[in-house]
């Protein structure tokens, strides 16, 4: 049975609930028609199935072959709708989805999808999307001080483990072991860092060549798979330059992470920050430290560095927020106080799935160019979600490294290195082109030891920014289009925001656009998007989130046939670029062009225009399979502006010219630049939590509760919140001021109880930060359960004994009717005995219908897939199934078929008759 309760949240009646009106959320049943029924055209595609047994309805997909335990959430989708996040199975091929109020004719269209990758289909044939083949990016020039060089101390290793901890939301305690690489005899306290790896098997099988499981703790003969051993060169060399490291496991959370709602971001915080409390007692009282820590140098807490790889990097991220804005205690895994400090963040190949950065914070975000689990580089939004949110001095850096895949940053994921089995994460199929980019051996696609080495050279060089203070390796950082030598061969771009940059061109806020479009990052209207969903490849400051469509999320678009055409941005107010050397603007073009030219031009408000200068940007390497489409920072000095007596205070336009003959471009945003960093203190601000309630649907009357949010810290601030249709998945969306205490967000939600059978309900909401507020756990509602047993369901006769050219017919009959639509399957199942009806016995469009076969060559029926799912739609209490039969001129006995209730396997249900029908000879 499939179910699908017919459910309508009226968005408008949310929207006015928001803005303080007495407005309702209905939850409400209709009776509407025209649904899926077994004889329409549409079956499920092929992997597909339904599943479930007592009561429990699924969505079932089984994968052609394993789908590896990774970082990017595997999620169910029908077209741009986020139909849920499916359960998988041991197998590691099977995933289950429970169906809730999915109706029927929203099963059409159905993908499986990670990162924007689907994983149900074959990806088109790689393919360029620019005008040439993907080249190598120019070598920048050397930067004057290299942080991957080793320093100058001896280093000394050991491991602690510590007894396993409980946190809230999962069953089974999470083990607390550690690597430590530190200095040897460092002198004084030494900063700190931390690192966490990602979602990845937790258990294998010593001697097997495939053989990992997500099973914790693991079962007899399996060992852990020792993920956080997979930095130990990383350690190594920040420990050589002065650093105590120690990089923590977290298998028990990847064992359990896919039950949380987050996806595990705050455990991840929980399990850190357990970590750092237990520093913080060992510097206190360093003789009941363990062993290897009272070997290292005493760690100076109030230097932290936090790097967290894959979905460890959304769980630094979320210890650097609670570290600064407390969570809410029920969901909290630590409940003592912070003494610590966290400096800054590395985030490699990062999760965002809560779309939540801390702005006041420091973070260096590393995007792998051939990244194959996180392949849409959603880590992006740690640098582009920051803007507006908290004080803006803080640098956020994004490092785009070509040819680096996801897996090869931990060497415990890397085949060759690691102790379990381990693959490369960009997987290729030999049936299929090999992609020009990131297959290995491309000239753009770095090794394993080229890949580690780079990383550990940027992990280095964040360090030294923000735990030593070191500004001469900003200049790796920042978009200032400098290298480090030992990170050749690689080729890195950065680019920034915050630290001295000042004014700020945005396309959000109301700025006015002309020349140009104003676009949105993410809209399922190619005409409205930023990027069409025909496009070659992605960008990584599109990547998707909770909704088809994101309310202030823009970029502007330029498009064109001939130079000189100037685009223009306005914002709502004049800017102040005054103290900036430069303008430093994020542009991107498509990946593989090259050439692509522009003048860039500023008026004041006294309408005083200066051209500044000229850029030139070329495309990044690219294929259909990544996520190339990202900005360079491309700057401009502002010298001409001064000479022509601009007032730099009062900037009220930017133009951009362009000067190549044809093209495509992308502006991000644009800012008066200057060099260094400023000191960084977090602002006070609001933090939203957003929770969840379970109540029972109830037998009558009408009852009516609130979303629970919680809203502490302190200050005043913005947040977007969108109100999630669970019958359409699309979601209405209004912009709230939060404050600590107060019921800002008020979303109610209407429950009227029934003694018909239905399906769980979630009402959920989704909020994002939209100016000076952090939000923690972003989505969250009202679940309202079914309480109300399921239908009997009978299988009887109605005609069994019919003469050639009758039609047999069987009733599907339930006790009571229901609330949603169920699906039973039945199975034509081979006769007992005597004869049994042909494929040529029945008419055979009908046989086209339930089946998909033809009648030729003759075979028995049951041997024609005839395994069919009866619709019984809400409020009717039964369905006929009928076989019309033909008349045919032979003389024959009487033939026979057979017909069975089945599970969701097609065997045939235990205890239930199997029925027999009867065709006779036509006299």
């Amino acid at each position: 049975m499939i179910r699908a309760r017919r459910i309508c949240v009226t968005a408008v009646a949310v929207l006015a609930a928001l803005a303080g009106s007495p407005g309702l959320a209905q939850a409400e049943q209709s009776r509407e028609s025209g649904l899926l029924s077994a004889t329409d055209d549409n079956p499920l595609p092929p992997g597909w199935r339904i599943g479930g047994e007592a009561g429990a309805r699924e969505l079932v997909w089984r994968a052609p072959k394993t789908v590896p335990m990774g970082d990017a959430r595997v999620e169910f989708r029908t077209g741009d709708r986020l139909l849920g996040v499916p359960k998988p199975a041991n197998d590691g091929r099977t995933f289950r989805l429970a169906l809730d109020e999915t109706r029927p004719e929203q099963l059409r269209g159905l993908q499986v999808t990670a990162a924007g990758r689907r994983l149900d289909a074959q990806a088109d044939a790689p393919h360029e999307s620019g005008s040439r083949g993907a080249r190598m990016p120019a070598q920048a020039p050397a930067n004057g001080v290299d942080p991957g060089k080793p320093g100058s101390y001896r280093t000394v290793t050991g491991k602690y483990d510590l007894d396993p901890v409980r946190l809230p939301g999962f069953d089974t305690p999470v083990e607390m072991t550690a690597e430590v690489v530190a200095p040897k005899g460092a002198a004084g306290k030494r900063p700190l860092a931390l690192l966490l790896h990602g979602r990845h098997s937790t258990c294998y099988k010593p001697g097997s060549e495939d053989d990992v499981t997500g099973d914790w703790p693991c079962v007899g003969g399996y060992k852990p798979i020792p993920s956080h051993l997979g930095y130990l060169r990383d350690q190594r060399l920040l420990a050589s330059q002065g650093y105590v490291t120690v990089s923590i496991s977290a298998n028990g959370i990847n064992a359990q992470d896919w039950e949380a709602e987050d996806a595990g971001a705050q455990a991840r915080s929980s399990l850190v920050r357990r970590h750092l409390a237990r520093w913080a007692d060992w510097t206190t009282h360093p003789t009941s430290a363990p062993a290897v820590v009272r070997q290292a140098p005493k760690a100076d807490l109030s230097r932290v560095l936090l790097v967290g790889h894959s979905r460890g990097g959304e769980g630094v991220n979320r210890a650097a927020m609670d570290s600064l804005y407390p969570p809410p205690a029920a969901e909290d895994g630590y409940r003592g106080p912070v003494r610590w400090k966290v400096r800054g963040t590395v985030l490699i190949g990062p999760t965002i799935f809560g779309r939540n950065p801390v702005a006041d914070v420091p973070s260096v975000t590393l995007l792998p160019g051939c990244d194959g689990d996180v392949s849409d580089l959603q880590g992006e939004d740690f640098v582009d979600g920051t803007r507006g949110i908290g004080r803006g001095t803080a640098l956020h850096s994004a490092v785009y490294m070509v040819g680096a895949n996801h897996n090869y940053f931990n060497s415990q994921w890397t085949p060759g290195e690691a102790v379990a089995p381990a693959e490369d994460d960009f997987r290729t199929d030999p049936e299929q082109p090999a992609d020009t980019v990131c297959t290995p051996g491309a000239a753009t696609r770095l090794t394993a030891a080229q890949q580690h080495k780079a990383g550990a050279t940027y992990i280095a060089a964040a360090a030294r920014l923000f735990l030593a203070g070191d500004d001469r390796v900003r200049p790796l950082l920042d978009g200032s289009g400098r290298r480090a030598p030992s990170a050749d061969p690689a080729r890195v771009l950065t680019h920034a925001v915050g630290a001295r940059r000042s004014g700020g061109f945005l396309p959000d806020g109301g700025a006015k656009v002309t020349g140009a479009r104003l676009c949105s990052a993410v809209d399922p209207d190619p005409a409205v998007a930023c990027l069409n969903p025909e496009t070659p490849g992605s960008s990584p400051h599109f990547a998707s989130w909770e909704t088809e469509r994101e309310t202030g999320r823009s970029a502007v678009d330029l498009k064109w046939s001939a130079p000189g055409r100037a685009a223009r941005v306005t914002p709502a107010e004049p800017l102040s670029l005054r103290g900036s050397q430069k303008l430093a603007l994020r542009v991107f073009v498509p990946p593989n062009t090259t050439g692509t030219k522009f003048d860039v031009s500023v008026t004041d408000s006294s309408n005083r225009r200066a051209t500044l200068g000229s850029v030139r940007v070329d495309g990044l390497p690219g294929s259909a399979n990544t996520a190339s489409h990202w900005a360079q920072e491309l700057r401009v000095p502002l010298s001409a502006a001064t000479r022509a007596g601009l007032d730099l205070g009062h900037v009220k336009s930017l133009e951009l010219t362009p000067r190549s003959r044809t093209g495509r471009a992308w502006l991000m945003d644009a800012w008066g630049w200057a060099p260094g960093t400023s000191a960084v203190k977090a602002a006070t601000l609001p933090r939203v939590d957003v929770g969840r309630t379970i109540v029972k649907e109830g037998d009558s009357g009408t009852r009516t509760y609130r979303i629970p949010v919680e809203i502490s810290g302190r200050g005043n601030g913005q947040v977007r919140v969108y109100v999630l249709d669970p019958d359409s998945g699309r979601a209405g969306n209004r912009l709230v001021t939060v404050r600590p205490g107060s019921h800002a967000i008020d979303v109610p939600v209407e429950v009227k109880g029934d003694t018909a059978y239905g399906e769980d309900v979630e009402h959920d909401i989704a909020v994002k930060a939209v100016h000076n507020a952090v939000v923690g756990k972003h989505r969250g509602g009202i679940t309202v359960e079914n309480d109300d047993p399921e239908p009997v369901i009978t299988l009887s006769p109605v005609a069994d004994r019919v003469s050639e050219g009758g039609t047999l017919t069987w009733r599907l009959s339930l006790d009571a009717p229901a609330a949603v639509d169920l699906y039973e399957p039945v199975r034509v199942l081979p006769a007992a005995e005597g004869a049994e009806l042909s494929t040529k016995d029945v008419d055979p469009q009908w046989l086209k219908d339930q089946s998909g076969d033809a009648p030729d060559p003759e075979r028995p029926l049951s041997e024609a897939h005839l395994w069919v799912w009866l619709n019984i739609p809400p409020g009717s209490t039964g369905v006929d199934f009928t076989v019309p039969t033909v008349r045919d001129q032979v003389a024959e006995p009487a033939e026979s078929m057979r017909l069975a209730l089945t599970d969701r396997n097609a065997e045939p249900l235990p205890g239930r008759p199997v029925l027999t029908g009867t065709v006779l000879d036509k006299p």
